[in-house]
């Protein structure tokens, strides 16, 4: 099966549908990754604060998976941000996955108390021209952040990883990103399960109609609205549930109906007002 993928504003393309990580136990990540890469996945997507990222090394590793099929993506923790930090830190991640190089490296969270993402993105920028990482980008950055990075930088992001799914749809992010060319990438693309997305009549009849499962349905939403999106389950039949979503596609009422649960329900931290 082959995944579409998406061109960024760099040039480099990364596949839309990858595998995350998030609150897999470390002890758990390469048996679960390296079930993840026999499914099929070839995007890996982590970061130094899941700490699990020895465990995608040597699942990688392990995998005899030459390493330009493979997307690996990590972020900087908002404890490294600031110059000589983040140079560090991404020595630190390199060293943690055994690689020489990412795919795509991130700001974790604007952090604003904090006052050092800009600074922070410079030295992503000098990361990116050393060779360390391929693309550079932001997670969790609202468009008042990214135009700090525009006023401070030549570099857009080409990537900006925000929470995303069918209650928070974030149109007005969304958009600013369309219009500066930065692809969107959805974490939390299911709701964490901190709603009963999966009961929804919108997404109910969308699968019985399909033959799918609820989650397939909203991965295929994530699809269409062309976002890069990378669910994350422990159990291997679901992962391989999750990649199989290339043969249906939703109508366009469907797609309609889905993205009329948009109410802007956030199931995680706040950018603005995080304080981590």
């Amino acid at each position: 099966m082959t995944v579409p993928t998406i061109t960024l504003n760099d040039g480099n393309s990364i596949p839309q549908l990858g595998y995350g990580v998030f609150l897999v136990e470390p002890d758990e990540t390469e048996r679960i990754v390296s079930d993840a890469l026999e499914a099929g996945y070839r995007h890996i997507d982590t970061a130094a604060a899941y700490q699990n990222e020895e465990g995608v090394g040597r699942a990688i590793a392990k995998s005899g998976i030459p390493r330009d099929e493979l997307w690996v993506t990590t972020k900087l923790w908002n404890d490294d941000q600031g110059t000589q930090s983040a140079f560090d830190a991404i020595d630190r991640s390199l060293e943690k996955l055994g690689l020489e190089q990412v795919d795509l490296y991130l700001i974790h969270w604007p952090s604003p108390h904090r006052g050092k993402y800009v600074e922070t993105w410079q030295a992503l920028e000098q990361i990116k021209a050393a060779g360390k990482t391929r693309s550079i980008g932001v997670s969790n950055f609202q468009p008042h952040h990214l135009q700090e990075l525009f006023d401070a930088s030549e570099t857009i992001p080409a990537i900006n990883q925000i929470e995303l799914h069918p209650k928070l749809a974030q149109q007005e992010a969304r958009a600013f990103a369309a219009k500066h060319g930065i692809a969107i990438e959805s974490w939390g693309p299911l709701g964490q399960g901190k709603y009963p997305l999966f009961e929804m009549p919108e997404v109910t009849s969308a699968a019985e109609a399909h033959g799918v499962t609820p989650a397939q349905v909203i991965i295929r939403w994530h699809i269409q609205n062309d976002l890069i999106v990378f669910p994350k389950t422990n159990s291997p039949e679901r992962a391989r549930q999750n990649f199989d979503v290339f043969g249906f596609e939703l109508t366009a009422d469907e797609m309609a109906a889905i993205d009329a649960l948009d109410d802007g329900t956030r199931v995680g931290p706040d950018p603005d007002t995080a304080t981590f």
